[in-house]
């Protein structure tokens, strides 16, 4: 399988509290039927990992392969570009141009004139500046992504290939946000964020509504209700979401796991202090769509309560498991931020402890959502075939 090698977790002490609804259900009901609706749109594949499940003693291990989705190698599609449109939308019936603009009226162009004159931006480590600027070009919008200085060409030229203005920010993601920020105050843009802070939530939660439709789909793709569900944090946008999906579906049984970089762990790190917290330095991680070192206020206030627990690994685990599924028959193609609930759960399947303390065992029944494909195929390539 895997090398056995370090790794940290942390069992939620406030798993279960009862809270505030981060996520309404009406909010994904409008975002999921709104998406589904989208030309390209169809549900990723779950994949059975019966080779790997076995080798690991658990009893059902399912990857939902989000390298396909919209063909833009990761599930931030969904999320993203379904906010750039809730933001025109709402733009063009403040401006008086359109009450009720419809995606179908922003692709067709009907009110260029008037989207052409807005700008959205963000700041990115690639997928979700890929998926603002694809929901850009296809809305109509212009677009500003702004990148930190250890953002990949390859990732840089796969924003800009849908017209979207690239901009490198000094330090890291999080200084990315910051000037974001800055830049739209300056300049009337419009922030379209994957994470969330105080006085800005409204946009971010819609991304979360979009990313809401990958565990849906899940969720009707798997039959029997996972037992264990490991999932990437990065600022815990996408874990948040899973998690009030899972528990919309299958109640509050299902074992949430929340996987980071040991670099980049803002979340394990938060919720061992009990609040959220930031992680300082570069964050220097190969796993680049999860190097984030501060917390979303909306994701956390969803994972203080829903997630089980939190784990960190090493970029040398996440590797070996991008090698592991590459090797699978038929081969997955797995980018270095997909794989961090793989190597999470086959390092806590070695561990006594950890096992037992996640109760994991042979009746488990895992899945694990593969969020992105090669999103820089020079960088897969580099690291699966050394």
């Amino acid at each position: 399988m895997i090398e056995k090698r370090p790794f940290r977790y942390f069992l939620n002490r406030n798993h279960g509290v009862p809270g505030i609804a981060v996520l309404p259900e009406g909010g994904y009901a409008r975002a999921k039927a709104e998406i589904m609706t989208w030309p390209g749109y169809a549900p990723t594949p779950l994949v059975a990992l019966e080779a790997i499940g076995k080798a690991a003693g658990v009893a059902r291990l399912h990857y939902k392969d989000e390298g396909g989705r919209f063909g833009l190698a990761s599930f931030k599609a969904l999320g993203g570009a379904y906010a750039v449109m809730r933001v025109l939308q709402a733009e063009l019936a403040k401006r008086d141009v359109a009450r009720e603009a419809s995606s179908a009226d922003l692709i067709e162009r009907r009110y260029k004139e008037a989207t052409g004159k807005i700008t959205v931006c963000c700041a990115t480590d690639g997928n979700h500046g890929r998926s603002v600027a694809w929901g850009a070009q296809r809305f109509g919008a212009a677009c500003v992504i702004f990148v930190h200085e250890t953002v990949s060409q390859g990732r840089r030229d796969a924003i800009a290939k849908y017209g979207a203005e690239i901009r490198v920010v000094p330090g890291n993601y999080d200084d990315a946000v910051r000037e974001a920020q800055k830049q739209a105050e300056a300049n009337s843009w419009f922030v379209v964020s994957d994470t969330s802070y105080p006085g800005y939530t409204e946009v971010p939660r819609d991304v979360m509504q979009g990313y809401r439709l990958m565990a849906d789909e899940a969720a009707d793709q798997i039959g029997e209700a996972p037992t264990h569900v490991f999932i990437q944090g990065g600022v815990g946008g996408v874990a948040a979401a899973v998690s009030v999906q899972m528990r919309a579906r299958f109640g509050a049984g299902v074992k949430l796991i929340v996987a980071e970089p040991d670099k980049a762990d803002c979340l394990l790190a938060s919720a061992e202090a009990g609040e959220p917290v930031t992680v300082p330095g570069d964050l220097d991680t190969l796993m680049a769509g999860l190097a984030c070192g501060e917390p979303s206020l909306l994701a956390w206030q969803e994972l203080e309560r829903g997630a089980f627990a939190f784990m960190s690994v090493s970029d040398e685990s996440a590797v070996e498991c991008m090698k592991l599924l590459a090797h699978q028959t038929p081969p997955i193609v797995a980018g270095e931020s997909a794989v961090a609930g793989l190597a999470a759960l086959l390092l806590a399947m070695q561990e006594p402890y950890a096992r037992g303390a996640l109760s994991l065992g042979p009746d488990s029944r895992v899945l694990l959502y593969g969020t992105e494909g090669a999103t820089d195929p020079e960088v897969y390539d580099k690291l699966v075939k050394n």
